[in-house]
């Protein structure tokens, strides 16, 4: 049986659930593209910037230009920052670029300072510092950018720090805003624009999951920052035609082989000083720094990996002297996990690792008064068994707990767990639903996130995991009268288990036969078969409604499957995921004699896009397809990823050859609509075009679609709309009509 706080967080769910199947003996309301895309989210939009205050007394969020605040103890909201004064506090900034980054790096709008009494706005790089009780704000700063300017209060909330051509700024608050002149962290300021000072460059950002590199000392005396030098990335351009003078934004973007960034870590003093550089064993233009932190005062620690990902280590180094000690190592002869979370604390080094065949959590402990006189000592290996831990969501030093996330009990769901330093286990949220969780900074308050495959979320505050009460959910679908896929399961070739789920049209007869059409990601990391919402379920449905049959499956390679399924994807980019998407159709059309097996259709995006045009150069079975923002050549996508998988390509020759999909363009059976966005600075447009020479140069008609300006996210509710009735219509012309 659930325990009392599952027992509550799924009472609560079950007010969602109820909602979404009310009603179903109505007339259903059908789907369209515009209803989808044209305008406000159907399921309405969650709250955006959910954010606790330092003390963990405030939740705060923005909604339809308003701040909310939810009140710890009822879960009640009210409005803490009015619709007109948020108007002047707050802003978007004005390129497609920027406003993707935003998006897609979840980069803050607003932050609390330490004294829970005032916040900072981001209004387009221009800072504003609002007194909540007073309800007024002034203008502290104006970085000059408008995004990635990352600002931050010192700890001791006396001064705040920004980004300023890509080096760092100080400036000091008093009573009323800003006080005193701007002054730049000592040795981290840089008008030289291949030199980023604790800014973020495209890569790390994008690869690494990294969000800042630059932290304020506990003592609010130093900063450390990562000093990152592009003097030798290639320059990649990227175009914008609308104007009547085309214009160009020249990208540092490292492409496999090409040298990396070269990192230095370096400590200054806020009020300046010298910069000290500490000194670590990798190779510059080479290895990576994906993580680093204060483990006190005196002391950092850094997480270093190496090019090839087969190392990853952390080390402590003292501040004074630049001194570093290796305190923990991770090898694997393939590749390491790429979860490169660490949480260093009173004593502690918590982190993931993949090592004994699943993602669980290690603990090493160090001598607090001496960090710098020995290496970690092992401690224990906090989980075990078959499944793998998702994310650390917090450590709790003084309480000698971690809380987690991880897929245990079922690898489609996603649950909270509790474990102690002693290693004793238990879980926090019920089964049968998917869980993501944001903790306050201090103490056991927690936002969680509950959706299962046919239940858009729901949003709980948990003031301890027995005491939940929901403070948002989203709006009833039952007019829809959305259908539930079908949830199965295979076996590839080697023995490992592939799910997958089918969507099949409403039966208008029986002697109808139905088009399959399959959408699966099929790279590396997600997992697109979960009991969790997604609004792709939408789409499906209008396509169900429009006759074709839908599926979704995870192929070896993908995440949350432990080492084993994860490396199969080393050195293979489509032979052994085709394989298995091939199983997966197979079996469906086996146990669904209404498929039919020759009106098959396959779409997908980024890697998925990828993964498309693979299958339509390696098979003669699909007859229409869909890339969107595809890799056409492994070649042109960035060192980080493509290395870790492919090696260089000096050294893996073959795979860069065999698995780029340019080099079989000429092999194309089936009718290909190519969709890319102008802007798309993470697969660059270059990809579609190299593609289109060689179906030309092989007489192949193909279908282009291109948005300008657009990067890879194709964000908006016009281009969205025209997306995706092109693909609709795309199948439709290409799939309805039987052989």
């Amino acid at each position: 049986m659930p325990n009392r706080a599952a027992a509550l967080i799924l009472s609560a769910f079950a007010v969602v659930s109820f909602a979404a199947t009310a009603g179903s003996q109505t007339q259903p309301k059908p789907l369209t593209v515009e209803a989808i895309y044209g305008g406000s989210s159907i399921v309405g939009q969650p709250p955006a910037n959910l954010t606790w205050s330092p003390d963990g007394k405030h939740l705060t969020y923005l909604d339809d230009g308003q701040l909310i605040e939810v009140d710890a103890a009822t879960a009640q909201g009210h409005v803490l920052v009015s619709r007109e004064k948020m108007a002047a506090l707050t802003g978007s900034s004005g390129t497609e670029q920027d406003r993707d980054h935003r998006s897609r790096y979840n980069m803050a709008s607003y932050l609390w300072a330490p004294d829970g009494r005032h916040l900072l706005f981001d209004s387009g790089g221009r800072l504003w510092y609002f007194d909540i009780q007073s309800g007024t704000g002034v203008n502290v700063a104006d970085s000059g950018a408008a995004s990635g300017d990352d600002p931050k209060f010192s700890p001791d909330g006396r001064s705040i720090s920004y980004l300023r051509d890509r080096g760092i700024h100080v400036v000091a608050l008093g009573p009323n805003g800003a006080q005193g002149k701007l002054t730049p962290a000592a040795g981290s300021s840089s008008g030289n624009q291949v030199i980023l000072n604790g800014a973020v460059d495209w890569v790390y950002a994008e690869e690494l999951d990294v969000r800042s590199n630059y932290f304020w000392a506990p003592d609010s005396q130093h900063i450390a920052f990562l000093q990152v030098d592009e003097t030798a990335v290639p320059v990649y351009p990227i175009e914008d035609w609308i104007p009547t003078h085309a214009t160009v934004d020249e990208q540092r973007y490292p492409q496999p082989g090409d040298r990396n960034p070269d990192v230095h870590l370096g400590v200054s003093g806020t009020k300046g000083g010298k910069t000290i550089w500490i000194r670590l064993p990798f190779k510059p233009g080479d290895d990576y720094v994906p993580r680093f932190g204060w483990a006190d005062k005196s002391t950092l620690w850094v997480e270093t990996l190496s090019r090839d990902h087969t190392h990853r280590a952390i080390y402590f180094s003292d501040i004074a002297s630049g001194r570093s000690l290796k305190m923990v190592e991770m090898v694997d002869e393939k590749f390491v996990d790429d979860s490169y979370d660490v949480v260093v604390d009173s004593g502690s080094i918590v982190y993931t690792n993949w090592a004994s065949g699943n993602v669980h959590l290690y603990r090493y402990t160090y001598d607090v008064n001496h960090p710098l006189d020995s290496a970690a000592t092992f401690d224990r290996q906090l989980t075990t068994g078959n499944f793998d831990v998702t994310g650390i969501e917090r450590v709790d030093a003084k309480e000698r707990r971690v809380y987690y996330t991880s897929n245990e009990g079922n690898v489609l769901e996603e649950q909270l767990w509790q474990v102690g330093f002693d290693g004793e286990r238990k879980q926090l949220t019920a089964a049968g639903c998917s869980h993501q969780v944001n903790f306050a900074p201090i103490g056991e308050a927690f936002v969680d996130r509950v959706s299962t495959r046919m239940s858009p979320p729901i949003l709980n505050l948990c003031t301890e995991p027995a005491h939940c009460s929901v403070f948002w959910k989203a709006r009833a679908l039952d007019s829809y009268h959305l259908r539930a896929p079908v949830q199965l399961e295979t076996k590839a070739h080697d023995g490992s288990t592939l799910y997958y789920t089918l969507l099949l049209p409403e039966d208008k007869s029986a002697a109808a036969t139905v088009p399959l059409i399959v959408n699966p990601y099929g790279g590396p990391g997600p997992q697109g078969v979960r009991n969790r919402w997604s609004d792709s379920l939408l789409f499906d449905e209008l396509l169900a409604q429009h006759g074709f049959a839908v599926l979704h499956a995870d192929s070896r390679g993908s995440g949350g499957r432990g080492r084993n399924f994860a490396q199969a994807a080393y050195r293979n980019f489509g032979p052994v995921q085709l394989e298995d998407m091939l199983t997966v159709v197979d079996s469906a059309l086996a146990q669904y004699g209404q498929l039919d097996p020759k009106r098959l259709g396959w779409w997908g995006w980024s890697w998925g896009g990828t993964f498309t045009l693979y299958a339509m150069t390696h098979s003669d079975r699909f007859r229409a397809g869909v890339a969107v923002a595809a890799v056409t050549d492994w070649r042109n996508y960035d060192s980080i990823y493509t290395e870790r998988y492919l090696g260089l390509p000096a050294e893996n020759a073959a795979a860069y050859r065999d698995d780029s999909v340019v080099n079989a363009a000429a092999k194309l059976k089936g009718r290909i609509l190519l969709v890319h966005g102008t802007g798309d600075d993470n697969v660059h447009m270059g990809n579609s075009v190299q593609f289109i020479q060689k179906l030309i140069e092989a007489k192949i008609p193909y279908d282009l679609q291109i948005y300008p300006r657009k990067t890879h996210s194709i964000a908006g509710a016009d281009v969205r709309t025209h997306l995706y009735t092109r693909i609709l219509a795309h199948f439709e012309q290409n799939l309805m009509k039987a052989e």
